[in-house]
């Protein structure tokens, strides 16, 4: 854990959500649910000092796109010294909800996965409820919306999305739920990402 997340734990306890980063294990479980086999255009909301983002990019093949939304600028300056010599990166200082804007500004037209650690629990509904219909509008058919949280709340929000599977993760501290939000398969012909569904176990509760 770097002294810049402590730090900003310490501040901002509600908005980075955990003491520390997100585990080597949660990292590689979270990545398992994408496919890395081509070309993906990938948003993630609050990368923090990105342990996730690390190995996303690492997966990417070129052609690929990741776009970090990163609402603290300390954060955000320590993403683009990171990432600053990949142009397959884009680091983006600001909320989540700009992510249609930074589409269009980068001519992209969908995503194919949206990966979330921010504590949706805490957001308003109707910021919670605007934020769910942005991911869904961003994302290709077949595309999923990855989360992991420390409650499972979100699932009763996200009735949006055409499936949902849950798992709980005990391998980080605290552990958390992964749930993956998939928008049905579009019937136009073109490829579309492929899920994987190993160790993919259902959970109905909330926590």
């Amino acid at each position: 854990m770097s002294v810049l997340f402590l730090k900003r734990f310490l501040q901002r306890p509600f908005q980075v959500a955990s003491i520390i980063p997100s585990s080597k294990a949660l990292v590689e479980r979270v990545s398992s649910k994408m496919d890395f086999s081509e070309p993906r255009v990938i948003a993630e909301y609050g990368p923090g000092e990105g342990v996730h983002s690390r190995e996303i990019a690492r997966q990417m093949g070129p052609g690929s796109q990741l776009l970090l939304f990163e609402l603290d600028p300390d954060f955000s300056h320590d993403l683009e010294r990171q990432f600053g010599s990949d142009p397959r990166v884009h680091v983006i200082n600001g909320d989540a909800a700009q992510l249609p804007h930074e589409m269009a500004r980068l001519g992209i037209d969908h995503c194919d996965y949206i990966v979330s650690g921010i504590p949706f629990s805490i957001l308003e509904i109707d910021k919670k409820r605007a934020l769910l219909q942005k991911t869904y509008d961003a994302l290709a058919p077949g595309g999923a919306f990855i989360i992991y949280q420390v409650t499972n709340e979100l699932r009763q929000h996200a009735t949006l999305f055409d499936h949902a599977e849950s798992e709980y993760f005990l391998q980080n501290i605290p552990p958390m739920f992964i749930t993956v939000f998939e928008k049905a398969h579009g019937r136009n012909g073109h490829s579309q990402p492929a899920m994987r569904s190993a160790a993919r176990v259902p959970v109905n509760q909330s926590a």
